[in-house]
């Protein structure tokens, strides 16, 4: 399943891959002739001769678990470069660069913003295109509460603080990209926050 979004000039591609049904993104710019992708489940040849066609060069890791980088072997000998949050770095076989918060990516004529957002992991960190009111959150925050915590290196405590940086820092309108599953909004969620601290996950 492949769904689309577009901001201004940036075009975001959703794919559907894997046993747990991870959402994988394909950012593309008129300003950048290179392509990015967000996380690395792993996939199908097609799949990845596909993203080689479309002249992806960097992937961007949002956490370190095994469903968001099994293909990350396979994509850096396809010439891919790999950047994840440092904290994360040692949970993959292989990476090119980490990445710290508010760190900037550049990608044509637009930034990707990184902000740190521990909690389901250490090194979780969300994605902020500037200028777009987008934000791919990986498994920091779904529609319905922020990500599971009950993993080695998760912190519930952590990971509302983390969520609460993200309501401060986004306007309401901000389209939120998961990791797994539908899309949200900052405003459709904000207002649950006590709900879920109160419910403890």
């Amino acid at each position: 399943m492949q769904t689309t979004y577009t901001f201004g000039d940036l075009s975001i591609e959703r794919f559907i891959v894997g046993p747990l049904e991870n959402n994988l993104y394909v950012l593309t710019t008129p300003s950048s002739p290179e392509a990015l992708l967000i996380d690395a489940t792993s996939g199908d040849q097609g799949l990845w001769d596909d993203l080689l066609r479309r002249n992806v060069t960097r992937v961007v890791i949002t956490h370190g678990h095994d469903d968001h980088i099994g293909a990350v072997p396979g994509l850096r000998q396809r010439g891919m470069r790999v950047m994840v949050g440092e904290p994360d770095a040692p949970m993959l076989d292989g990476f090119d660069t980490t990445l710290v918060d508010n760190e900037l990516i550049w990608f044509g004529d637009l930034n990707l913003r990184i902000l740190a957002t521990p909690g389901h992991t250490p090194g979780s960190l969300c994605i902020a295109p500037e200028g777009c009111n987008v934000l791919f959150t990986g498994d920091t925050l779904f529609p319905g509460g922020p990500g599971a915590t009950k993993f080695p290196g998760g912190d519930f405590p952590t990971i509302i603080e983390s969520v609460r940086r993200i309501f401060a820092t986004f306007t309401d309108e901000t389209l939120i990209l998961p990791g797994h599953g539908a899309s949200t909004t900052i405003g459709a969620e904000a207002g649950s926050l006590d709900d879920w601290i109160a419910r403890g996950w």
